[in-house]
């Protein structure tokens, strides 16, 4: 099922839109570079499974991604990275992977108050990852959180302004506002969509950090570093997937990426991702 071109291309897989905040900021940084990208919507959310099955999935999900002829992928999912990122490495030596990491690194050296707030799902909190960072660099400052129930589906369905998503985060930072946070952690792929509204609920004087422009500058420079990277004048091509209906994501895309594409439809089988031409 491999495409045929003499470009790297980069593989990129959620659990659904979410990572499409980071392949925005990858168009961004590489806009020659092309791209296959995976939202496995038929098991949307992530954040709520047990861990072992989000590895399950990951693994499945990348060597999809290989045969489609990714050479580097980005886990564009926290919850994933928490979950599959250190067995992804050992299971595949021979790929390089850029995953997410909590960016609690930055906002605690850079909050005033001591006070940080991450908003993330439950399997984020309870991965290894997550704990090593706050362990490593959130000495001293007091870390909020808050999983946010429900507003990974309110973002799946497109709804990034109404009353439901407004509910739930200001359910989620007023009592971290109260307390005093000066900085937001968005440690899901999915909550920048909603930063103009988490920033109507918390105010300009509240700092509210995506990882998105970071992972893509990673990206960068694991092409860099592999001599990867496309030098091209013309924008790369978008290999779009989902394990959900391609219709519904398909509209999704003008809105969420600022491009006019088509998904395709791939398939769960026997914990395997077949294609449209291996239906």
């Amino acid at each position: 099922m491999a495409l045929k071109s003499e470009q790297s291309r980069i593989g990129v897989f959620d659990s659904g839109v979410g990572g499409l905040s980071v392949l925005r900021a990858i168009r961004q940084q590489l806009p020659a570079q092309p791209v296959i990208f995976l939202a496995d919507q038929a098991h949307v959310p992530y954040g709520s499974r047990d861990l072992e099955e989000v590895r399950s999935f990951s693994e499945a999900i990348t060597r999809f991604l290989i045969d489609c002829g990714a050479r580097l992928i980005v886990v564009a999912c926290n919850t994933a990275s928490a979950a599959a990122l250190y067995s992804l490495r050992s299971t595949f030596p021979e790929v390089p992977f850029v995953g997410m990491e909590p960016a609690v690194k930055p906002a605690a050296e850079k909050t005033a108050s001591g006070v940080v707030g991450v908003l993330a799902t439950p399997a984020t909190f309870q991965g290894a990852l997550y704990a090593s960072v706050v362990d490593r660099f959130a000495q001293g400052v007091k870390i909020l959180q808050d999983t946010c129930p429900g507003l990974v589906s309110e973002i799946e369905a497109g709804n990034l302004q109404g009353s439901s998503t407004r509910s739930i985060l200001e359910k989620a930072l007023k009592p971290m506002l109260a307390q005093g946070i000066d900085t937001v952690v968005l440690a899901c792929t999915h909550y920048p969509f909603v930063i103009p509204l988490i920033q109507e609920i918390v105010g300009p004087e509240v700092r509210v950090i995506d990882p998105a422009p970071a992972i893509a500058r990673q990206t960068a420079r694991q092409l860099e570093a592999h001599a990867w990277t496309t030098h091209v004048s013309q924008p790369g091509f978008i290999r779009m997937f989902t394990s959900g209906q391609p219709q519904k994501f398909t509209d999704l895309l003008p809105f969420m990426l600022g491009e006019k594409l088509v998904a395709q439809q791939v398939l769960w089988e026997n914990g395997r991702l077949i294609g449209a031409g291996e239906f």
